[in-house]
């Protein structure tokens, strides 16, 4: 019988490898094939790691089946707030407005007055309008010196049915540019011309068009708007729609060629008032009601057409602007929101195209809990009002 080898010799004579007994991840082959050792260490580091997440997983349901409801949904509510601020991405890039043509209605004041200092600044072209042509250009100076690309004013009283078609000309005429473009003119006649070396010699024909159109629709204007309890006047209501509604209506109608050319956007600022009635605001109410009809339904519309329009409605509560806090002033038991705040906001959402925007934000929950418990909504809607002095 053949003796085997030596005690720490293989059988070529060879002397083994040393098996450090204190090493817990020694591989015997680790000196012929280090990768693999490598390899079965981390596959054992991957092991020990799952099974600790594993034990942290069956801790976290074993304390989330003792909890109570209330703290069930605390924990609930933390979780998808936590994924929602890990996987959310801003979609707004104010690169995007940097040369965009730009309409925007009711520029000399409040949020108007602020939309147009944000476009501004993001470099937009802008044509801007409003009744008051001094304040108007003072709006436009300002807007200079914040870097606007083009700038440019119309007068316009919305309260006149032939006023919208032409401000909508004048803004597509304004904004135009010139643009040069090359063409070979063999692919447009086909013909060639005389040949070196065999070959034959292009020639470049050079086109020289006129490009205009807009790429924003802003709808920003109002009338002016009586906070009292309704008193009959027919007459004011008329007007108001007018101002509010029809001539929205008749810009939007007059721009949507161009907009479409240009896959452009249509921006409807509106306001609480048009999703939920609230007391004192019977006839402007009633304007922004019919500003969410009517711009929802085309929404559907231009899709069912694939006309690449976007529609964004713009949802505003209360904001500090001078007419609203004096109109306001003692009958709303509510914080007013800041004006530039709600013109990035109408911005942002133009931008992105998104369907709706809501500033303040909680006021899509409100919407919400308007529809979901309508037994007691009037009398929480009418605590926030004063009756004393309406």
């Amino acid at each position: 019988m053949a003796a085997g080898p030596a005690p720490g010799r293989s059988r070529g004579g060879a002397r083994r490898p040393h098996r450090p007994q204190s090493c817990k991840y020694f591989c015997p082959r680790s000196s012929r094939y280090p990768g693999l050792a490598s390899s079965i260490r981390g596959r054992r580091l991957q092991y020990f790691r799952w099974s600790a997440q594993l034990q942290d997983f069956t801790l976290f349901f074993t304390t989330w089946k003792d909890m109570k409801p209330v703290g069930k949904v605390l924990c609930a509510t933390g979780i998808v707030a936590g994924l929602l601020a890990f996987f959310w991405k801003d979609p707004f890039n104010p690169e995007s407005l940097s040369g965009a043509r730009v309409l925007l209605t009711g520029a000399s004041a409040g949020i108007g007055e602020q939309m147009a200092y944000r476009y501004a600044r993001f470099g937009a072209e802008i044509v801007l309008t409003a009744r008051r042509e001094a304040v108007l250009q003072k709006v436009v100076e300002k807007c200079l010196t914040l870097g606007a690309k083009k700038i440019f004013y119309i007068p316009a009283d919305m309260s006149s049915p032939s006023e919208p078609e032409k401000v909508v000309q004048f803004a597509v005429q304004k904004l135009a540019s010139f643009q040069r473009t090359a063409v070979k003119e063999e692919q447009l006649s086909f013909q060639f011309y005389p040949r070196e070396a065999g070959k034959a010699v292009p020639r470049w024909t050079y086109f020289v068009y006129l490009h205009g159109g807009l790429d924003y629709l802003v709808l920003n204007h109002i009338g002016m708007t009586r906070f009292q309890m309704w008193a009959g006047d027919v007459e004011y209501t008329r007007w108001l729609m007018q101002v509010n509604f029809f001539s929205y209506v008749a810009l939007a109608t007059a721009a949507l060629p161009t907009l479409e050319k240009n896959k452009g956007s249509l921006v409807v600022v509106s306001s609480l008032t048009g999703k939920i009635p609230t007391p004192f605001t019977t006839s402007y109410s009633a304007t922004k009601f019919a500003l969410d009809g009517f711009f929802s339904s085309l929404r559907h519309e231009l899709n069912m057409q694939k006309r690449n329009v976007s529609v964004t409605l713009c949802i505003l509560g209360l904001i500090d602007t001078d007419t609203a806090l004096e109109n306001t002033r003692g009958k709303v038991h509510l914080t007013a929101s800041p004006a530039p705040e709600a013109a990035l906001a109408i911005i942002r959402g133009g931008a992105t195209r998104v369907q709706e925007v809501f500033y303040p934000w909680w006021l899509q929950h409100v919407c919400c809990l308007w529809v979901l418990f309508p037994s007691n909504r009037n009398q929480v809607l009418q605590s926030y009002y004063n009756y004393s002095t309406p």
